[in-house]
């Protein structure tokens, strides 16, 4: 079976990629990439994958690349995921996650073939709810809060249509907040774990440099929430629409505590003004049970062993590369 993941260079591509290479089946996975896209988080199976480069704003490329490959099965997962970036280049948040698609999706089309598509949209996309609406259901309405949430919002509506106008096989997933090691030091448990790293290799000083930490989520392993993008292709319907998420509902503040106390180093938390968003989303916990109930599936990994394998990720890194520290300082 042929797959095709784009973004496989990231966070979360990458831990797909590895995961798909251990099932017992015989995959052959392409990976859509640019060119200038670090490869470091595939260095353990580079050789095990092909890899394309295309940009998704390049139609005429990805037709190409799509009517060579014929992949059975498409994981979109490139896209702008930065949410407070996305309030610095709205522009280019929407052109890559709403065009981006646009334009996976028409390659798909005008290649003629028939994949399961899963695109990955966001629980960004319902924006702050109410204490009564939680936990949060595929049906509560949108009210994104953020360019990269209305980006998202467009994303998760094309790939519906593209369904409802063409019967092309989308599912789409609203994915709650993951995380783990490899992720980008733009994420808030990663931020954490970098600047902890480097407090402790002396590479910094001792100060957590924070944004908001009162805003409640719930927390999902990576290595999770791949098993479940697994299940999502091999089990669920074309047309539909899946939360997915973990189990594990507290506070930023709280995950940043449960993290420093497995630091060698008392370090001081510092809120710093250029982290906060000029709108934030302070609720978030889903209800999964329409995924869970079609796959089966549940999260395992508990938040603990997320946070230590995260902090463990940027010793190591920091180790081998200490310049990397230079980017925790604000």
């Amino acid at each position: 079976m042929k797959i095709l993941i784009t973004g496989i260079t990231g966070f979360v591509g990458s831990h797909l990629a590895e995961y798909v290479l251990n099932q017992k089946e015989g995959h052959e996975i392409y990976g859509l990439c640019r060119w200038r896209s670090p490869k470091d988080n595939l260095s353990t199976i580079y050789n095990k994958i092909k890899m394309v480069e295309a940009d998704l704003c390049d139609l005429s490329g990805l037709l190409r690349h799509v009517k060579m490959i014929r992949p059975d099965i498409i994981f979109h997962l490139a896209a702008q995921s930065y949410v407070l970036t996305s309030f610095n280049t709205p522009v280019q948040t929407i052109w890559t996650n709403v065009i981006g698609t646009v334009n996976l999706l028409e390659a798909v089309r005008l290649s003629e073939i028939n994949p399961v598509i899963h695109i990955c949209s966001s629980s960004e996309v319902y924006g702050q709810v109410s204490e009564d609406e939680v936990p949060i259901t595929e049906s509560c309405p949108f009210r994104p809060a953020s360019p990269y949430a209305v980006s998202k919002v467009g994303e998760d509506m094309v790939a519906f249509q593209y369904w409802v106008s063409y019967k092309i096989k989308t599912i789409r997933t609203r994915m709650f907040t993951h995380t783990g090691p490899r992720r980008g030091d733009v994420f808030a448990m990663s931020f954490f774990g970098k600047q902890i790293a480097a407090a402790e290799l002396g590479l910094k000083e001792p100060i957590i440099h924070v944004g908001n930490l009162k805003s409640i989520r719930t927390f999902c392993d990576v290595r999770d929430a791949v098993k479940a993008y697994w299940l999502l292709v091999n089990k669920c319907k074309p047309g539909e629409v899946y939360n997915i998420g973990g189990d594990a509902t507290l506070t930023i503040g709280e995950a940043l505590e449960k993290m420093l106390s497995f630091s060698r180093k008392k370090c001081e938390i510092k809120v710093d003004p250029n982290l906060l968003r000029p709108s934030d989303v302070t609720l978030q916990i889903p209800s999964t049970e329409k995924f869970s109930k079609e796959t089966g599936w549940k999260p395992e990994i508990p938040l603990e062993k997320t946070l230590r394998d995260i902090l463990d990720y940027w010793r190591d890194e920091l180790s081998r590369c200490p310049w990397k520290a230079l980017t925790v300082e604000k």
